[in-house]
Parts: structure tokens; sequence; C-alpha cells
């Protein structure tokens, strides 16, 4: 039986979308006994969250201060001592996850699997490369622990009807102390979150300005959506870099994706390849978005878009 850890994501009250989904690509896996570890602190709500969902044996939980922010430097050997035992050790492919499972990996001395996107058997993944242009099947060495992060957007999240223990781990390791936490910048935003929004709406280059962007917002807030951009308008300065989509930025798997005044680069497509529904607004009918696109819509997106959001209402 494979023994499974999952690295829950949280921010310190709730537990974030991609733990249930890891635990989803964990389940993957034949005869998998599958753990959540929670670290952070007074994450006992996180914690309970976590054995809510399905297919979770139970849940260990270091909650002390010195947790109080996700930083991997001091996260990293709490998860490697409590990952001994376990075959696997997953995170999600987020920016949480990308952060610290490096330094787990580092600290076991394996190899990194990284946005595993399938599982063929107990050490095989399937992963995408070139920008997701291809499939690659990659084999982790079987006798070596796993250290992978799952790219979410591939993955259905588990049900919430569980019922795992939640147990406190007792943990002693020395953590680094050249990294500190300073402080959190975090735009205000009453918007769904652009990694879990069920509907996103994003601009390009195309939208012209930051003033123009307002489009795109109140179209978004019409549809109760989540605002992303292509890298073209975050380098222009039209938006914050966080709400950049594609292969440096957000890899997201809305129903729902409105792509408006983007013109479909490679790496753009990237990050939305696993979008249920995909709609294009592009005055250039020769633009790539629309070879992707379900939907597609040639015009000028100030006569299209205004035009949209009114009939919303």
């Amino acid at each position: 039986m494979a023994k499974v850890l999952v690295i829950a994501e949280h921010d310190g009250s709730r537990l974030n979308p991609s733990t249930a989904k890891c635990v989803a690509c964990a389940a993957e896996i034949d005869g998998a006994s599958i753990d959540v570890a929670v670290l952070g602190e007074s994450v006992g709500e996180v914690a309970s969250a976590a054995g809510s969902l399905d297919s979770v044996n139970k849940v260990v939980c270091v909650d002390t201060p010195q947790n109080s922010a996700a930083l991997a430097a001091v996260l990293a050997p709490q998860v490697v001592a409590l990952a001994e035992g376990y075959d696997h050790v997953f995170g999600p492919s987020t920016t949480f996850g990308k952060d610290l499972m490096p330094h787990v990996a580092a600290l076991l001395g394996v190899n990194q699997v990284s946005d595993v996107m399938s599982v063929e058997g107990t050490h095989t993944f399937k992963r995408p490369i070139y920008a997701g242009n291809a499939i690659v099947t990659v084999e982790a060495p079987s006798d070596k622990p796993v250290v992978a992060t799952v790219r979410t957007a591939s993955y259905q999240a588990v049900g919430t009807a569980g019922f795992a223990q939640v147990e406190a781990a007792d943990i002693s390791v020395e953590v680094p102390d050249h990294t500190r936490f300073v402080e959190l910048q975090a735009g205000d935003s009453d918007r769904p979150d652009l990694q879990t929004a069920a509907t996103v709406v994003s601009g390009g280059r195309a939208v012209g300005s930051e003033e123009s962007f307002d489009l795109i917002y109140k179209l978004a807030d019409k549809l109760g959506a989540g605002v992303g951009a292509s890298r073209a308008a975050v380098d222009a300065g039209y938006c914050p870099n966080d709400m950049q989509v594609g292969q440096t930025g957000k890899i997201i798997a809305p129903d729902l994706y409105i792509a408006i005044g983007i013109s479909g680069a490679i790496q753009h497509l990237t990050g939305i390849k696993d979008a249920g529904t995909i709609v294009a607004i592009n005055k250039d009918e020769e633009a790539p978005i629309f070879e992707v696109a379900d939907i597609g819509l040639v015009g000028d997106l100030f006569t299209v878009v205004p035009e949209l959001t009114d009939t919303l209402g």
C-alpha cells in the first residue's frame, strides 16, 4: 500500500481548493492511504476542513507560531520530518507549492516531479512539457520517496463527506533563521479568486491602458467572475502581475473563460487549455486565440464589451 502525504495550502483560516485536487490526484494511486498535513498557527478549522475531504485517512497538524507565515524555508524541514515513512509527498502546483516542494525535494535528496496531470502507476506520471504542446511520461525511482506538484487544473476536487481524524504532530526539527516574514501586501478585492473562479474574464494588450481595463472589470462584475490578464497586459502596466494567466502566470481551469483583446500566444494558451468553454473577442480574425476558442466574436472590444455588459443588465 502506497502512503501519500498531501501538504495542505491555506490562508490561515480557510483551506485552499487546491488541496482537494491534490487529494484527487493521490487517489489515482492504487491502494493509496492518503494523509493531509496542515502546517500553520491556530489552524484548527483548516485541519477540520481537511479532515472532511473524501479519501483522506487522517490529518496531521503542526500548529505553532513559527508557522504563522507560509515560508518555504521554515516549512520544508518540518514537512521532511512528517514525510518519514511515506512513499509520496504531494503539493499543489500553485505559488505556494512551487515555492515549498522544491525545498522538500532538495532536503530529501530527490528530483521533483512537476505538474503531474495523471497517474499511470505508483511511480509513473504524465506531465506537460513545451508549454503544454507535448505530454511526457516520467518514472520516478521506486526506492526513494516521490515529491511532486500536482497540476490542479487537471483535477476535480474530491467531495467533503469525509470524517478523518485530526492528530497533532509531534516533531522536533531545527528550522533556519535566515528567512523571516516581513509583511504581506495583497490586493483587496471582492471578486472570486482567479485560480478557483468558475468564470474568468481576461484582458490583453489590445485593451490599451490601465483606465480602459475598467471595461474588463465591469463585465467580470456582471458575471460574478474572476479577472485575469495576458502577460503583455501585465508588462504594459494595465493590471497587477498576480492577474497574469499563462505559462509564467497562473494555470486555471474555469468553466467559462472569456479572452478579450488577447491574441493567443502559446504561453497564454498553456494557462487556459483545461478551461471548459473559451470565448474570444478580438478584431483580428487571424488571431491564434480563435483556433482554440469554442465561441469567437470578431469585433472591436471597445464596442462589443460595453454592449455585452449592458445586455447583462
